[in-house]
């Protein structure tokens, strides 16, 4: 399967490396044509409105929400902000993808980064998983159709609405694979 992966800024590398791990095709994308190559898209961690910016800069964002009508995508950390339907301060719309209402830096500030246990849900299946947190945002509210799949605590870090995945924490670095195993061969 070809894995792609958003390439404007955060650590695409981390993301592609982890789709390669599981035996996938990673293809790190710029371009809205390079879409057509994808199966399922990954939008990494990184600054959101950075991400955004580029995003508007380089028009992708009718490629990328045509993509998302027919395909999978999964959000990691900004990733996250940048799919929600309500993201906080951005300086554009976010693509509006899952109705979740998001607080950004939820966290703190870099220097407030951490590791710690998260409780996820995959397959039906609880699990621990090391949940890499770096100015994260927090999942405030989320429509019904939503599905809960992780907490840190109380707080809601990951949830999945039909073919769209996302975490407030950075699966891709860590050494697990679980969270990119279940995106690439359980999210449609």
């Amino acid at each position: 399967m070809n894995i792609g992966i958003l390439a404007l800024q955060g650590d695409y590398v981390k993301h592609a490396r982890a789709v390669e791990k599981l035996g996938h095709t990673s293809i790190c994308l710029k371009e809205a044509d390079t879409l057509q190559k994808c199966d399922k898209l990954i939008i990494p961690g990184g600054e959101s409105t950075a991400i955004i910016r580029l995003i508007e800069k380089l028009k992708l964002r009718p490629a990328l929400l045509e993509f998302a009508a027919e395909h999978a995508v999964m959000g990691t950390c900004a990733g996250l902000i940048l799919l929600s339907k309500i993201p906080g301060n951005l300086p554009f719309p976010s693509l509006g993808l899952i109705d979740i209402e998001v607080e950004r830096n939820a966290y703190g500030r870099q220097i407030d980064s951490f590791i710690d246990t998260v409780q996820i849900t995959l397959n039906g299946q609880e699990q621990d998983f090391e949940g890499v947190f770096i100015r994260a945002p927090k999942i405030k509210k989320y429509a019904e159709t939503v599905e809960i799949l992780g907490y840190h605590g109380t707080d809601v870090v990951m949830a999945q609405d039909k073919n769209i995945l996302v975490c407030s924490f950075h699966p891709e670095l860590t050494n697990d694979l679980r969270i990119h195993d279940f995106f690439i061969s359980s999210v449609d």
